[in-house]
């Protein structure tokens, strides 16, 4: 079997070889597995055990860039971590954004334990007491914020909901509710925004890994920049001008007949735009007939630390907001959107699309004790805590380390931005540093080639978020 690796290792290089001439790889929305790097790490810590499983994986599963071929094995998790085949508990500071109650959480295990024996499926046409629930404490979650930030009238809160099995499906979702109730196709989203892999979400997603050669995509799909002082096309100099704004305002005026501007209130990175930023947009939706979605998939359910919703950090109401991934406590596949009242009654008459696995009561389970866990261990609050002690210890790791051009945050969505000394994205070395990382016990994200981001679970410590700023402390020491 040790053969059948070396000959997976070398498939895998021999993938990005095209004559004698290796293409440029898209590294823009993470760590790609046609590297050297990711070769080398592979090569010194990869035991015989997680090899055989890892060509068995290359063998049978489709390949492509962001993930088989795999980079290793994993036999459990819990809580914080990972444990992988060689029984090493690595701390998951990526967890494909489901693990804000972190891994294995014993509530909802046990939870959805109760309810397999219970009633595991709803078919269409029915409903069940779980999913009528979890309805009513999503809308609940909204109820404040939404009084605050409208007119007040029943018709603009947000109290209508709809699930489905994935993010890019309520996405889909989103969209679909966007054209029948303004009788519109067109959109507004934002350049390096990512929604789903699906070929609606591509379409208004902003990344050329997912976009390119893949042929037409939807039409009517118009792109802004997104409010990245560090690279603004506006050249705001790192003091938002709030032009990129206003230049969604100018589409929408020209347009005059779009449909919805679709965005994460926050990017992942992440850019944190300031409030008067979605105040302009929002009034402009208004002005021109647009519906503001806001797709917080990956960022909801109190990873920020200001509410349990992301877009309740800024001074504006939606039409539709967009949940996923964490929302089925990191077990079960789940997603929602929560829209207002006014947009329940263009959609009577239509199909939008009810999901095998819509009002599943498991995926309701799984949401409710989430919730209830967030609640319950005030996790909102220590987001809000541990975000800024993280802040505090790596900006002071600033200091000593000039690589790190940046670090931000809102709450645990962490961005630590890595430029070389001519100011150009330390692209490499950003590589070189989550592999150091990796050996050393902690996992995370590279976004945009150069940003490390960092997702720890909402349950994380002191404790361990000192351990992680000193693997990453003697990680950039290698450099």
């Amino acid at each position: 079997m040790k053969s059948a690796f070396k000959t997976f290792v070398k498939g895998t290089a021999r993938r990005s070889i095209s004559g004698a001439k290796t293409p440029e790889v898209d590294r823009s929305e993470g760590d790609v597995n046609l590297s050297a790097h990711r070769n080398e790490f592979m090569a010194s810590h990869i035991g015989d055990e997680a090899k055989e499983v890892l060509a068995e994986d290359a063998k049978y599963f489709l390949h492509q860039t962001l993930s088989t071929p795999c980079m290793n094995v994993l036999k459990g998790c819990q809580g914080v971590n990972i444990i992988d085949t060689e029984g090493r508990e690595i701390m998951d500071f990526h967890g494909n954004s489901v693990h804000q109650v972190g891994h294995a959480n014993p509530d909802v295990v046990a939870a959805l334990k109760k309810q397999l024996d219970e009633m595991p499926f709803c078919p269409r046409r029915y409903t069940n007491p779980k999913a009528v629930e979890l309805a009513k404490k999503i809308v609940s979650l909204a109820a404040d914020h939404g009084k605050a930030h409208s007119d007040g009238s029943d018709e603009e809160q947000l109290t209508r909901v709809l699930y489905t099995p994935g993010g890019t499906s309520s996405i889909g979702i989103a969209l679909k509710l966007a054209r029948i109730t303004t009788g519109r196709f067109k959109t507004i989203s934002m350049w390096e925004s990512f929604h789903g892999a699906s070929l609606d979400a591509i379409s208004i997603g902003g990344e050329s890994v997912f976009r390119k050669n893949i042929g037409p995509l939807m039409p009517g799909t118009s792109h802004a920049p997104p409010p990245n002082e560090q690279e603004c096309v506006f050249n705001c100099n790192g003091n938002c001008n709030l032009s990129c704004a206003k230049y969604v305002e100018y589409i929408l005026e020209k347009e005059q007949d779009v449909a919805a501007v679709i965005a994460e209130p926050i990017r992942w990175t992440p850019y944190i735009p300031k409030d008067e930023y979605w105040k302009i947009i929002r009034k402009a939706c208004d002005k021109y007939g647009a519906l503001l979605i806001f797709d917080e998939i990956p960022n909801s359910l109190g990873r920020t630390g200001n509410g349990m919703f992301t877009y309740q950090n800024f001074s504006v109401q939606p039409d539709i907001v967009v949940l996923g991934k964490g929302l089925g406590g990191g077990i079960v596949p789940m997603s929602a959107i929560l829209a207002k009242e006014k947009l329940n009654e263009a959609a009577k008459i239509h199909a939008m699309g009810h999901y095998t696995h819509e009002k599943t009561p498991m995926g309701a389970t799984a949401a409710l004790a989430t919730i209830k866990y967030i609640e319950d261990n005030n996790l909102v609050a220590n987001a809000k805590e541990m975000g800024e002690y993280f802040l505090s210890k790596l900006r002071a790791l600033k200091e000593d380390f000039p690589i790190i051009h940046n670090v931000r945050a809102a709450g645990l969505l962490i961005g630590i931005e890595l430029r070389t000394p001519e100011g150009l994205k330390a692209t490499d070395e950003s590589e070189r540093v989550l592999y150091s990382c990796l050996k050393r016990g902690l996992s995370y994200k590279i976004t945009t080639g150069n940003v490390l981001t960092w997702c720890p679970p909402l349950i994380i410590t002191k404790d361990q978020a000192d351990k992680a700023v000193s693997i990453l402390r003697e990680s950039l020491e290698e450099l």
